[in-house]
């Protein structure tokens, strides 16, 4: 027995660079899902939701035309799938966009000012899914992240996925965005960006009664119950997580979402090196936050998340083939 250990350790030594390539491939294959954001807890996995499988390099082919929107999901509230045609070949990251209070996927397919983001961001061969939240005023609810955790599952097993899923959340959709990226999350989200949107939800409670009550029916509390707990606000788990790559645009003009108890009480919770705050002027959800040049900035901050990530896979996994985004033909910020 004795003989056979130091056999074995005089082999380790003798080859470390084969040891350490069987252990990375060993801890890839035995993980079975996509790599968890930096500083994130091990994702779990709710009821009915099955995990989140790597995407295999001899995966097939999409299964989706490119370049319309594919209707995903259930019947009352479906989700929309676009994959740009730069992504029938190559492997390209998922966003999930989550939508505003009383509004829909499809509200957001026929809205102009929402085309301007989706555009660039499929212009950049970023893939799109705008989700139906599980409804049109949930909140962020842990059912709500359920549903989009198995419309997620659905999407990526729809084109060649390089493994990353970001978050895009528009004012109410802000909740459910923020949630998917912090510890518990049934999906990793490798950073989110928040258009006037909604991160405390003890705020969003007690700003009106028919918020209450929304949120009372989302979260299985009526309307005289006290607002939900910080397990389940959003805006108190990130206050206990590691920081998060956050793209916020926020205006102190906002007089539905209000800036101080929302937008800037994330400042603490952004990861330095790649986060970026954009204070805006205007009314809630104005002109500005859908203009050309706000979406180039949109698709930036995913691109930076993009590098990083190929950056850090090919330091970590020397030799193996990177999972990078699929180069579009041309410029997003057109």
């Amino acid at each position: 027995m004795i003989a056979r250990r130091r056999v074995s350790l005089r082999f380790g030594r003798r080859l470390p660079g084969l040891g350490a390539a069987f252990l990375a491939w060993g801890l890839m294959f035995s993980a079975g899902v996509a790599r968890t954001p930096e500083g994130s807890a091990p994702v779990t996995e709710p009821q009915g939701v099955p995990g989140q499988s790597a995407p295999s390099q001899n995966a097939p082919g999409p299964s989706v035309p490119g370049g319309e929107w594919v209707r995903l999901g259930d019947d009352d509230h479906p989700s929309y799938l676009q994959v740009p045609e730069g992504c029938q070949a190559g492997r390209c990251p998922l966003v999930v966009v989550s939508h505003p209070r009383l509004q829909g996927a499809e509200r957001m397919i026929k809205s102009a000012s929402v085309s301007v983001l989706t555009r660039a961001l499929l212009r950049a061969n970023f893939v799109v899914l705008l989700s139906g939240d599980g409804g049109t005023n949930t909140w962020g609810s842990p059912e709500a992240l359920r549903r989009v955790a198995v419309t997620q599952r659905e999407a990526t097993g729809k084109f060649r996925w390089n493994g990353r899923t970001y978050a895009l959340g528009i004012s109410m959709g802000g909740l459910l965005s923020l949630r998917s990226a912090l510890p518990g999350s049934p999906y990793p989200v490798g950073g989110v960006a928040l258009l006037d949107s909604w991160v405390n939800l003890r705020s969003a409670w007690h700003s009106a009664a028919s918020r209450r009550r929304e949120i009372g029916a989302a979260y299985g509390k009526d309307a005289q119950a006290t607002a939900p707990g910080p397990h389940l606000d959003p805006l108190a788990l990130s206050q206990r997580s590691a920081p998060t790559p956050l793209f916020v645009v926020y205006s102190p003009d906002d007089k539905v979402v209000p800036a101080r108890s929302n937008a800037e009480l994330l400042r603490a919770h952004a990861e330095q090196e790649v986060s970026r705050f954009v204070r805006l002027s205007g009314p809630h959800l104005g002109g500005n936050r859908f203009s050309s040049d706000l979406a180039a900035q949109l698709v930036a901050f995913y691109r930076r998340l993009e590098d990083r990530a190929v950056f850090r896979q090919t330091q970590e996994f020397p030799g193996l083939p990177s999972a990078g985004t699929a180069s579009a033909p041309g410029s997003a910020e057109q």
